[in-house]
């Protein structure tokens, strides 16, 4: 990603948003806006998650800044041949500022890692998400996401 602003084409423009790579100066601002949305401040794991994905390439951890705050962040990364499935872009984790929410932060955040897969070759975007959580349910589903053909299984070993 560069620092060049991005732009919705036909459905309108987002004035003053501008979606980048993460630094680690934005690192306290995507700790709240993910401590908002779950409740559990995590300094270490986000501090990781810059180290593994701050560069560019197969993986992405990017921001969309307004101003000078940080309104969200989007992470992801090309996965090849996990589960027999040829090379897809999954994105892992997603969070927009409340006060954020429907100025079209989440779209151009996901537009703008899903432009990184396409550059990589890659046709296909996934990700997973809790079956009750209607928020992200509804924003990926207004994105043009549908249910995949792969499904998650688990066990409980605890």
């Amino acid at each position: 990603m560069s620092s060049v602003k991005r732009r919705r084409s036909a459905a309108g423009e987002r004035p003053g948003l501008r979606v980048r790579s993460a630094l680690p100066a934005d690192l306290a601002q995507v700790i709240d806006i993910d401590a908002r949305a779950t409740g559990l401040p995590k300094p270490e794991y986000w501090a990781g998650i810059l180290r593994r994905y701050g560069g560019r390439g197969a993986r992405s951890f990017l921001v969309a800044e307004a101003g000078a705050r940080i309104a969200g962040f989007i992470v992801g990364e090309v996965r090849d041949w996990e589960f027999g499935s040829p090379p897809c872009g999954w994105v892992f984790g997603i969070g927009v500022r409340p006060d954020a929410r429907e100025a079209g932060i989440g779209a151009a955040l996901l537009e703008a890692i899903t432009a990184d897969f396409r550059r990589l070759g890659v046709a296909t975007v996934r990700t997973l998400i809790a079956r009750d959580n209607q928020l992200v349910l509804s924003f990926f589903r207004s994105q043009g996401m549908m249910a995949a053909p792969v499904i998650p299984l688990e066990k409980d070993i605890g």
